[in-house]
């Protein structure tokens, strides 16, 4: 049982929560009030800015057209893939370059070369080593997540606990053993916030690609809507785009709430 100081405290966290929630809520009512009534008295040109009520109606469009969940449905799909890829591809790569201290020595300025490079610039060769569909994208978004994974997960490894290892030495412990009971579960809250930032990376990576070679997808609908000059398109595919990048974020949140747990 509680005592009745610690429930007052519970109450007042939950309040607080409640509290930045609904002003977090009524920061997007009044900016899409406001957003609105300027282009309704035409403060605003309608054509170089849309409008909230244009584009719910494009939205709506689109789902009347059975053409939203698809484009939503694409993207995700493209998302999850690389995602998962990209972290388990990543962690292996980090777990090598701590088992080979040499070899990490000798990749890391190219993997520095390698993260400060716009992999958009890499967009053509990978069309023609991938081909021009859904591979590309989810090459482009690999390109993203799986260097920023390595980077992130390495060095975690590095920053273990120096004297812990020398401990499990002295004990006779083999590598295997300090890599997998130590620096492994020292590690976990590491890669936990490593999904955090792949997320939002693959996601990126996935937009990239769709800009550059797509017919489906929230990427799509933003390149073709700018390209025919339909800015109501374009601002509902970015709005779609935070909408999904939201979801995914909690989603991440939710398992890592959940990994911390068992942790």
């Amino acid at each position: 049982m509680y005592s009745d100081e610690h429930k007052q405290f519970l109450k007042k966290i939950r309040r607080t929560h409640i509290f930045v929630f609904l002003t977090q809520l009524l920061i997007i009512i009044a900016f899409l009030g406001i957003w609105q009534l300027l282009a309704h008295f035409e403060v605003i040109n309608t054509f170089i800015s849309s409008s909230p009520k244009a584009i719910l109606d494009t939205i709506v469009g689109l789902y009347l057209d059975n053409n939203l969940w698809n484009h939503i449905g694409i993207t995700v799909y493209e998302t999850i893939i690389s995602f998962l890829l990209g972290t388990f591809i990543g962690t292996v790569i980090a777990s090598i370059l701590w088992w080979f201290p040499f070899l990490a020595k000798v990749l890391d300025p190219y993997l520095t070369i390698l993260n400060s490079l716009p992999k958009v610039a890499l967009g053509p060769i990978i069309i023609i080593w991938a081909g021009a569909g859904m591979n590309s994208i989810i090459l482009m978004a690999l390109l993203i997540s799986v260097i920023i994974t390595i980077i992130n997960v390495y060095q975690g490894f590095i920053e273990t606990d120096p004297n812990k290892i020398k401990l499990m030495k002295a004990f006779r412990a083999t590598k295997w053993q300090i890599f997998s009971k130590l620096i492994l579960p020292s590690t976990k809250p590491t890669i936990i916030n490593a999904l955090k930032i792949n997320v939002s990376m693959s996601l990126i990576g996935v937009i990239m690609g769709e800009f550059l070679v797509s017919k489906e997808g929230i990427g799509y609908l933003i390149m073709y809507g700018s390209q025919v000059f339909n800015l109501d398109l374009v601002m509902a595919g970015v709005i779609i785009l935070c909408i999904v990048a939201t979801i995914m974020y909690y989603c991440v949140s939710w398992i890592e709430k959940r990994l911390i747990k068992n942790i």
